[in-house]
């Protein structure tokens, strides 16, 4: 079953991670945030708290002052930075200068010396494992800092010391490249995404990797052969006559995820909402009716919501403030174990999440961390008929704007007749249903008015043309 979805487009590809030469074109003391050209259509921001490296040693109370803004950029100065968040909507990017770079293991911090360990590795005597093989290998002259991404759980110091050099010989040559790079310019481009994926979701449970495109399949088989040897046989060319996508039900996944209301398997369904500040997900029973009593019924219902909303956030790459309108409950019992149920199902997802109480309401209120558009964002444009409203007017409606542009129109303008250009659906109303406002209106005005049947105007187009 489809989990999923990674996209990127060849004309447009993502910015995350990439380096960037950028020059300060605004400084905002009231926001404690700068806005930085760094080539893009629109200037990234920055804010203050994204120019100190939080330590995990200096959290909390013992984490020092943020710094004013003014104090650290002027106009026109130049900077290097790093795109954590890519352009969302009308806001441009996200940019940081504590620079991260990743490698299959490790992240390297170049302007930091502290080791940190992922919090997804639980176990204590691995963290501190890893934590030793780190600052056995290290090479202290250099007072770099790492984070122990959770792949590294259980590898070997090989392993580990291989990382570091590989990201070694990046960060030397991101320094050359910074050095002399122009303004705006790119300093560093991360992997593609192919690689990426390759990267951070090769794993022992993974037991093939299945690509139909040559140059992808060629790119990944280097790569492995480079940094992931022992899955090198796991990779594998799709030649079949039948699309990939089709074979595996991926094209019906995607279809289902870009649809307003999700089924479930009990008979009941959800409701997805996605507007500007945030997502809305309702659930309902349906048709279920499995259980003898009404709260049971509730309570499985929102049980198996629980494990298909969390799927379904992965899915479509929903993130910010995220409400979910949980059946009413009345049992408490019912009601944390729904939750914990939720919550077990979100541990699945790489993408921080913060989930709330369930409210007295039935509202969970949570956050998804946003670093890319939604699925629906990347692969849809708004409505040309409603314009994304998820509406159009009624034909009654128009034919009522109509009647008053009529009106407007005839006082404006000195005509002897007018005509009507409007959706056949509408003249035939308005002539039908209609025809006596229409005889009242032609007295009222003094002018004749006809009516013309335009089949290629949208169900809320018009025109009044005065002859």
């Amino acid at each position: 079953m489809l989990q999923e979805v990674w996209l990127e487009r060849a004309s447009h590809t993502g910015y995350i991670g990439n380096l960037y030469k950028g020059v300060v074109s605004r400084v905002l003391p009231g926001l404690q945030a700068a806005f930085i050209d760094i080539g893009l259509d629109r200037t990234a921001f920055l804010h203050a708290r994204d120019m100190v490296r939080h330590d995990p040693v200096t959290t909390g109370e013992d984490a020092p002052p943020e710094p004013s803004i003014s104090d650290l950029l002027r106009p026109g100065d130049q900077i290097d930075v790093q795109v954590i968040k890519d352009p969302l909507g009308s806001k441009g990017a996200r940019l940081t200068t504590n620079i991260s770079i990743p490698s299959r293991f490790l992240v390297l911090l170049p302007d930091s010396e502290v080791v940190g360990i992922s919090t997804r590795i639980e176990d204590e005597a691995e963290r501190a494992r890893l934590k030793e093989l780190v600052h056995t290998l290290r090479d202290d002259s250099q007072r770099q800092g790492y984070i122990v991404r959770t792949n590294a759980e259980g590898v070997n110091d090989f392993a580990l010391s291989a990382d570091m050099v590989y990201l070694s010989k990046v960060w030397q040559a991101i320094s050359e490249r910074a050095a002399t790079a122009e303004p705006h310019s790119c300093i560093f481009e991360d992997l593609s995404l192919s690689t990426r994926a390759l990267r951070d979701l090769m794993h022992e449970d993974v037991e093939r990797l299945r690509i139909d495109s040559p140059a992808v399949l060629h790119d990944a088989r280097e790569f492995a052969r480079r940094f992931l040897p022992d899955w090198l046989e796991r990779i594998e060319e799709y030649s079949g006559d039948r699309p990939i996508f089709d074979l595996f039900g991926v094209e019906d996944e995607i279809e289902n995820a870009l649809r307003k209301s999700v089924p479930l398997k009990s008979g009941g369904y959800l409701v997805f909402d996605q507007t500007e500040a945030m997502t809305t997900i309702d659930v309902n029973t349906g048709g279920y009716v499995g259980h003898r009593t009404l709260e049971e019924t509730i309570y499985k219902t929102n049980l198996e919501a629980a494990q298909s909303i969390a799927r379904q956030l992965r899915l479509r790459n929903l993130g910010g403030i995220i409400i979910i309108d949980f059946i009413d409950m009345t049992d408490a019992e019912h009601r944390r174990q729904v939750l914990q149920s939720f919550q077990r199902a979100l541990e699945r997802d790489h993408v921080k999440s913060t989930v709330s109480e369930i409210s007295s309401l039935g509202l969970v209120e949570m956050t998804r961390k946003r670093t890319t558009e939604s699925l629906e964002r990347r692969l849809c444009v708004p409505c040309p008929l409603c314009e994304g409203r998820g509406a159009i007017k009624s034909t009654e409606t128009v034919c009522l704007e109509i009647f008053r542009e009529i009106m407007r129109s005839s006082r404006q303008f000195d005509a002897s007749k007018l005509m009507v250009l409007a959706p056949s659906q509408v003249v035939e109303r308005i002539l039908d249903e209609q025809s006596g406002t229409v005889a009242e209106l032609e007295e009222l005005i003094g002018k004749t008015i006809s009516f013309q049947r335009e089949d290629q105007y949208s169900p809320e187009q018009y025109d009044v043309v005065l002859l």
